[in-house]
């Protein structure tokens, strides 16, 4: 049996509440001449944006923002101490805009400074260093091609910076926001990176990079401070993703950073500014000084001599990883959050002229790491040979024999799970629950070859590592075969209703939560503009739904078209607004167990997208999930929560 911690006493059971509302803080970042904090905290019953001064508490703290409708996630400082600009859209849509507030009156409405027609979008934005008072905005006001725009800050004006000529491609800028590199998703699938001349802006192909291994696209792509190169997430002969440097005039090759038997963790490209990044750089010099590696705890490889002594520093505050990282402009002052399975998000600030440093915030100050369950990295084999990298929290003050498991499949699937704090698992194991959070083939993290195992294995060897995952714990001693669950968000919702169809028997209760039903459908629904980006990943690993053949395959695959055989216990949550997977994936498989008599929960938020963001709404989905796991697989708690 794999080595786990040992058992302590039993841990008080905690309310769905302490789990799932809004963090106390959240997002934290300095201001670039260092005297101000801003993160979000709650206000209105939503996520909105404080700022205090550095030695100023929450007390002192005024919140600048006042949306009252949906919480805020990204948010940035601009070069002019008196804006602050957040992105936000419509009850999870996706249809972001950038809004601008007003640190000198922060009382007053915040200003769209990109209104724009329906279905158009922010899809980020960035200070502009040649243009003080200037932000660089990427967005598709042509529906189909995602171009840049420069943004004046105080007064809104908005000017064409760059319009990017070809769907497939987009133009890579130096610090200066001038055309360097082009970045192309041929026809093969392969990406194609060119330099652009400066004088003419002619192009010229540097180097090909294969398509399929990277489904995401190649991340990262950041040009370096001098405009001289360009620094890329690729496999050259390895199995391991690195941090390569492609030449501007030569086309050569410099490994930045590899770890052997180790890949680049590109989740932070997914989320900037809230997930921890793949490369850290720095906000005096451009240059990259760390970089993010998969492991069984995340690996931070430190690149830069200035930053070894500033992350030495860092690394004595916390036992967990370095997370999100901010410094002022002269990078004296920090504020660095740390990734750990037990104390999320710690926030600390620290600076490196003075050597003080201090805890400034727990996101979650009544939750007692003491009650939380210690997240384990286990390794098994799939039934082909392929090795599975898998989280297993046990949990606290129980003994770890047959007990309920329940399967906690990641979306993407092109993400993977990593060793930190994890509200679902937390509650889970809470509950009296074992889970496990297995990194099947198709995830990124684990090299090229688990990976690319995943073409064409929808609803098939990807769904036997789920099982083989399950199999293993039952094997171990840890999980009862006749208590095992599934539960699951995006590809996770589509891998539990995978479950419940090809493999009717096995699980005892199953959470769709935003999945597919029906791959086809799922594919025609996705907005428009995304297609050219999905080249590599749903068309290449599952199939067009234009081409007759191969729209049959992914029908075979869906469990749209095997919902007779779902027998098991079903709770279905969707949200109405979600322009991913669309509520027709989940109405069409409540409908036809319904017209069967065949019992199903389905939860809609009306106000949600592809996910559950407002406070209410985790509440009522996760005291549903409490009440459906407890009825069907039994835990700490064997009566119903209140609804």
């Amino acid at each position: 049996m794999t080595k786990v911690p040992s058992r302590g006493p039993l841990p008080k059971l905690i309310d769905v509440e302490e789990f799932f509302a809004d963090p106390e803080f959240a997002v934290p970042s300095i201001s670039p001449d260092g005297t101000r904090i801003a993160y979000l905290a709650p206000k209105y019953g939503r996520r909105n944006v404080w700022v205090r001064g550095i030695d100023e508490g929450h007390e002192d703290a005024v919140c600048v923002t006042h949306d009252a409708r949906r919480g805020i996630t990204t948010y940035l400082w601009t070069d002019d101490p008196r804006w602050l600009l957040y992105l936000q859209d419509t009850d999870g849509n996706e249809d972001w805009h950038l809004y601008r507030v007003d640190l000198d009156a922060p009382d007053k409405p915040a200003v769209d400074l990109t209104p724009m027609e329906q279905g158009s979008r922010v899809f980020g934005a960035e200070p502009l260093s040649s243009v003080p008072g200037n932000v660089l905005v990427a967005m598709n006001r042509r529906p189909m091609s995602i171009d840049l725009f420069r943004i004046d800050v105080a007064t809104g004006e908005t000017t064409l910076h760059l319009e990017q000529a070809d769907p497939r491609g987009h133009v890579l800028l130096d610090r200066n926001g001038e055309p360097a590199f082009h970045s192309l998703l041929a026809e093969d699938g392969a990406y194609e990176f060119s330099a652009i001349d400066p004088e003419t802006g002619q192009q010229r192909l540097l180097r090909r990079i294969g398509g399929a291994e990277h489904p995401v696209g190649v991340q990262p792509q950041l040009v370096t401070p001098d405009g001289k190169g360009l620094l890329v997430g690729t496999y050259q002969d390895s199995d391991d993703l690195r941090l390569v440097r492609i030449d501007r005039e030569t086309g050569g090759e410099t490994v930045v950073a590899a770890v052997e038997g180790h890949s680049l963790c590109i989740l932070g490209e997914m989320a900037p500014g809230v997930l921890p990044p793949t490369v850290f750089t720095s906000r005096r010099t451009g240059e990259a000084v760390a970089a993010r590696f998969v492991g069984d705890r995340p690996r931070i490889e430190v690149l830069d001599p200035h930053f070894a002594e500033v992350y030495a520093e860092l690394a004595k505050l916390s036992d967990g990883v370095l997370g999100t990282l901010s410094s002022d402009a002269s990078e004296q002052r920090w504020i660095a959050t740390f990734v750990h399975d037990r104390e999320p998000a710690t926030t600390w600030f620290y600076d490196h002229g003075t050597g003080e440093s201090r805890l400034l915030f727990r996101p979650y100050p009544r939750l007692d790491p003491a009650d939380l369950a210690p997240m384990t990295a286990v390794h098994f084999p799939a039934r082909d040979g392929l090795p599975m990298h898998a989280f297993l929290t046990l949990p606290v003050g129980i003994e770890p024999r047959s007990l309920p498991l329940v399967l906690l499949v990641h979306g993407g699937p092109w993400l993977h799970d990593t060793w930190g704090y994890r509200p679902q698992a937390q509650f889970l194991a809470n509950l009296g629950y074992a889970v496990l959070q297995v990194n099947f083939r198709g995830s990124t993290g684990y090299g090229k070859r688990h990976t690319t195992a995943a073409i064409g294995e929808f609803a098939r060897a990807m769904h036997d590592d789920l099982i083989d995952a399950a199999d293993w714990a039952i094997a171990q001693g840890y999980a009862d075969p006749d208590r095992i669950g599934v539960f699951g968000l995006s590809y996770g919702g589509y891998a539990a209703l995978v479950g419940v169809t090809v493999t009717p028997g096995y699980f005892a209760a199953a959470v769709d939560y935003c999945g597919i039903s029906d791959l086809a459908n799922f594919m025609r629904t996705l907005p428009p503009f995304t297609r050219p980006y999905n080249a590599n990943s749903w068309y290449r690993y599952v199939g067009d739904p234009d081409d007759p053949a191969q729209e049959a395959d992914m029908l075979a695959r869906s469990p749209i078209t095997m919902v007779d055989r779902i027998r098991t216990p079903l709770l279905v949550a969707q949200g109405a607004n979600d322009v991913r997977v669309v509520q027709a994936e989940s109405d069409n498989i409540v409908a036809s167990l319904r017209d069967r008599g065949v019992p199903v929960e389905y939860l809609v938020a009306d106000d949600e997208g592809h996910g559950f963001e407002n406070p209410e709404n985790q509440f009522r989905l996760y005291r549903a999930i409490e009440r459906h796991f407890a009825e069907h697989l039994g835990g700490r708690r064997d009566t119903a929560a209140p609804a």
